[in-house]
Protein backbone atom coordinates (compact mmCIF):
# COMPACT_ATOMS: atom_id res chain seq x y z
CA UNK A 1 0.00 0.00 0.00
CA UNK A 2 3.11 2.24 0.81
CA UNK A 3 3.46 2.51 -3.25
CA UNK A 4 -0.10 4.21 -3.54
CA UNK A 5 0.75 6.20 -1.20
CA UNK A 6 3.91 7.40 -2.40
CA UNK A 7 2.01 8.01 -5.51
CA UNK A 8 -0.82 10.14 -4.21
CA UNK A 9 1.82 12.27 -2.36
CA UNK A 10 3.48 13.28 -6.03
CA UNK A 11 0.17 14.57 -6.96
CA UNK A 12 0.13 18.17 -7.85
CA UNK A 13 -2.46 19.56 -5.40
CA UNK A 14 -1.06 17.42 -2.64
CA UNK A 15 -0.65 20.42 -1.01
CA UNK A 16 -4.17 21.18 -0.73
CA UNK A 17 -5.13 17.71 1.45
CA UNK A 18 -5.07 17.19 4.98
CA UNK A 19 -5.71 13.36 4.85
CA UNK A 20 -5.11 10.65 3.16
CA UNK A 21 -7.49 7.28 4.41
CA UNK A 22 -6.23 4.12 3.55
CA UNK A 23 -7.83 0.54 3.54
CA UNK A 24 -6.84 -2.48 2.83
CA UNK A 25 -9.16 -5.33 2.61
CA UNK A 26 -8.08 -9.03 3.42
CA UNK A 27 -9.60 -12.75 3.12
CA UNK A 28 -11.29 -13.41 6.70
CA UNK A 29 -11.64 -17.10 7.72
CA UNK A 30 -15.93 -17.17 7.78
CA UNK A 31 -17.77 -15.29 4.79
CA UNK A 32 -20.95 -13.70 5.35
CA UNK A 33 -23.19 -17.23 5.18
CA UNK A 34 -21.30 -18.59 8.65
CA UNK A 35 -19.13 -20.70 6.46
CA UNK A 36 -15.58 -21.18 7.25
CA UNK A 37 -13.21 -20.50 4.00
CA UNK A 38 -10.70 -21.36 3.14
CA UNK A 39 -9.37 -19.27 0.15
CA UNK A 40 -11.21 -16.79 -2.74
CA UNK A 41 -10.25 -15.89 -6.38
CA UNK A 42 -11.96 -12.08 -7.27
CA UNK A 43 -12.48 -10.86 -10.72
CA UNK A 44 -12.33 -7.31 -11.26
CA UNK A 45 -14.55 -5.36 -14.32
CA UNK A 46 -11.79 -2.42 -15.12
CA UNK A 47 -14.01 -0.15 -17.26
CA UNK A 48 -16.39 0.02 -14.47
CA UNK A 49 -13.33 0.44 -11.72
CA UNK A 50 -12.16 3.39 -13.90
CA UNK A 51 -15.99 5.06 -14.12
CA UNK A 52 -15.93 4.53 -10.40
CA UNK A 53 -12.87 5.72 -9.68
CA UNK A 54 -13.53 9.40 -11.93
CA UNK A 55 -16.98 9.73 -10.61
CA UNK A 56 -15.29 9.75 -7.08
CA UNK A 57 -12.24 11.94 -7.92
CA UNK A 58 -14.47 14.96 -8.87
CA UNK A 59 -15.78 15.12 -5.43
CA UNK A 60 -15.63 17.82 -3.22
CA UNK A 61 -12.12 18.25 -1.63
CA UNK A 62 -10.86 15.00 -2.82
CA UNK A 63 -7.41 15.09 -4.31
CA UNK A 64 -6.90 11.56 -5.88
CA UNK A 65 -8.04 7.70 -4.97
CA UNK A 66 -5.94 4.91 -5.71
CA UNK A 67 -6.92 1.02 -5.90
CA UNK A 68 -5.12 -1.66 -6.21
CA UNK A 69 -6.60 -5.25 -6.54
CA UNK A 70 -5.38 -8.83 -6.36
CA UNK A 71 -7.10 -10.39 -9.25
CA UNK A 72 -7.45 -13.68 -10.61
CA UNK A 73 -5.06 -14.82 -8.29
CA UNK A 74 -5.89 -18.06 -5.75
CA UNK A 75 -5.86 -15.71 -1.97
CA UNK A 76 -5.90 -17.43 1.50
CA UNK A 77 -7.03 -16.50 4.57
CA UNK A 78 -5.16 -13.27 5.77
CA UNK A 79 -4.13 -12.44 2.48
CA UNK A 80 -4.60 -9.06 0.94
CA UNK A 81 -7.63 -8.85 -1.62
CA UNK A 82 -7.49 -4.87 -2.20
CA UNK A 83 -5.74 -1.81 -1.30
CA UNK A 84 -8.03 1.46 -1.44
CA UNK A 85 -6.54 5.33 -0.69
CA UNK A 86 -8.19 8.39 -0.63
CA UNK A 87 -6.56 11.74 -0.10
CA UNK A 88 -8.79 14.99 0.43
CA UNK A 89 -8.92 17.95 2.36
CA UNK A 90 -10.89 17.46 5.14
CA UNK A 91 -12.03 14.37 6.88
CA UNK A 92 -15.69 14.56 6.56
CA UNK A 93 -14.99 14.75 2.53
CA UNK A 94 -12.60 11.77 2.47
CA UNK A 95 -14.25 9.63 5.02
CA UNK A 96 -17.55 9.79 2.41
CA UNK A 97 -15.66 9.47 -0.32
CA UNK A 98 -13.84 6.11 0.91
CA UNK A 99 -17.35 4.75 2.14
CA UNK A 100 -19.10 5.50 -0.90
CA UNK A 101 -16.12 4.17 -3.00
CA UNK A 102 -16.15 0.67 -1.29
CA UNK A 103 -18.98 0.04 -1.38
CA UNK A 104 -19.74 0.57 -5.59
CA UNK A 105 -16.14 -1.26 -6.16
CA UNK A 106 -17.52 -4.23 -3.78
CA UNK A 107 -21.38 -3.79 -5.80
CA UNK A 108 -20.17 -3.47 -9.01
CA UNK A 109 -16.69 -4.18 -9.72
CA UNK A 110 -15.34 -6.95 -8.03
CA UNK A 111 -17.05 -10.85 -8.00
CA UNK A 112 -15.65 -12.94 -5.20
CA UNK A 113 -15.49 -16.69 -5.70
CA UNK A 114 -15.15 -18.26 -1.99
CA UNK A 115 -13.44 -21.64 -1.56
CA UNK A 116 -14.77 -23.30 1.51
CA UNK A 117 -13.55 -26.52 3.79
Amino acid sequence: MNHLVDQIKKHPDIHQAGMILCHEGIVRETSRNGKIVTGLRVAVKHDVLQKIISTYKNRPGIIDIRVEIMENQDLHVGDTIMHLVVAGDIRENVFKTMSSTLDDIKATVTHKTEYYE
